[in-house]
């Protein structure tokens, strides 16, 4: 099924079998990646471990987006990743390929290109009718397929339970040789810092989601309703959308490091991988690419007393969100201009990497940052 008409067409209820007034959003308080622990928060809880280190020798322990285990065949390392949240969208087939997506993109995320299986997770909803149960659950299946094929991996195996809330996620697993992770440990001053898509995609997904509901949110800050539409299908499709490609450019561009930008925001999981390199390295943000419109409803959301989603902090939620790499000057032009041909999407020069002066590598978002409002392709 062709994702992109897909998401243009919209997703109608009645079309499948459903009622007109069903939402696939209200099964859960809660949407996408915005579930997960505040990354603080979850720093401390991990101290149970009694550890500060994530990557050690050969490992990759907890901290990044995929643990990297040696084995003991020689050269062969198991790569394994698992997430789940709660839907973000109403069209189930869609976040069944963002589910997907997001999973996978944690391996991408450690230059490794190829799933070898993957599980689904899936907690049904009690509160749905068996006839919905039906609808949802093979629509999702679908979408959930149709990543993973994409991806060119298999889904052989899984989990299924009940839960309050739908629940959806899944486990991707790679056995690979040793030159085909990126080690993510290499960034050195002057390397600069490229982004493969752009942030506010919990912005897209909440003020759709007023619109949605009709109250009031949309007439109190006077938002433009067909930009409102615009940008959530900017957002249905670069979350949608596998970072494969992104990967795959990391070996021929000579990435120093990545990660991929989820739950944290830009700037968690910029501080997750600055602290983990080698160097002694600061991570400076100097320009945000934000999905258009998104800025314009942050600016009236904060005239109006309120945090704009802590999107200019950096700290607001994605959900299946770009490659954040770090390459040396000449990688990162030729790594935008082949990210552009594959997949015919720009990426962007968002930052740099410094000399740190302290004792503790950090990342943070320049003073002086600038916004780059990014037009939807569709």
């Amino acid at each position: 099924m062709d994702r992109i008409a897909r998401i243009q067409e919209g997703f109608e209820p009645t079309k499948y079998g459903l009622d007109e007034k069903f939402v696939l959003t209200k099964l859960t308080a809660m949407k996408g990646c915005g579930c997960k622990v505040p990354r603080d928060v979850l720093l401390q809880l991990l101290e149970t471990f009694k550890t500060d280190l994530v990557i050690n020798n050969d490992e990759v322990d907890i901290g990044l987006d995929s643990c990297v285990i040696p084995l003991r065949h020689k050269g062969l390392r198991l790569v394994q990743t698992t997430d789940f949240f709660y839907p973000l969208v109403d069209d189930p087939y869609i976040m069944g390929r963002i589910t997907c997506a997001n999973v996978l993109s944690d391996l991408y995320a450690m230059g490794v290109v190829d799933c070898d299986n993957m599980l689904m997770l899936l907690g049904v909803a009690v509160d749905l009718n068996e006839i919905e149960r039906d609808i949802i659950v093979r629509q999702f299946i679908q979408g959930f397929k149709d990543a993973a094929d994409e991806a060119d991996t298999k889904i052989r195996g899984g989990q299924t339970v009940r839960c309050p809330w739908l629940l959806l996620g899944g486990v991707g697993t790679s056995v690979v040789h040793d030159d085909e992770i990126i080690k993510v440990d290499q960034a050195v001053p002057g390397d600069l810092l490229v982004l493969t898509k752009p942030i506010g995609g919990q912005v897209a997904v909440n003020s759709y989601e007023w619109l949605k509901k009709e109250n009031g949110k949309i007439e109190e800050l006077g938002l433009d309703v067909a930009k409102i539409r615009r940008a959530f299908k900017q957002a249905c499709e670069q979350m949608s959308r596998l970072n494969r490609n992104a990967a795959k450019l990391l070996h021929t561009n000579h990435a120093h490091s990545s990660t991929d930008v989820t739950g944290f925001g830009l700037l968690g999981h910029a501080e997750n991988l600055a602290r983990v390199q080698k160097s002694k390295v600061d991570f400076v943000i100097e320009t945000l690419p934000i999905i258009e419109y998104m800025d314009e409803i942050v600016d009236k959301m904060i005239e109006a007393g309120g945090e704009g989603f802590r999107l200019y902090q950096g700290r607001s939620a994605e959900t299946s969100g770009g490659l954040l790499i770090a390459l040396s000057p000449e990688d990162a032009e030729k790594y935008i201009e082949d990210i552009f041909e594959l997949d015919n999407r720009p990426a962007w020069i968002i930052g740099k990497v410094v000399e740190r002066k302290g004792d503790e590598n950090i990342a943070y978002i320049s003073e002086n940052y600038s916004k780059l409002s990014i037009h939807s392709p569709l």
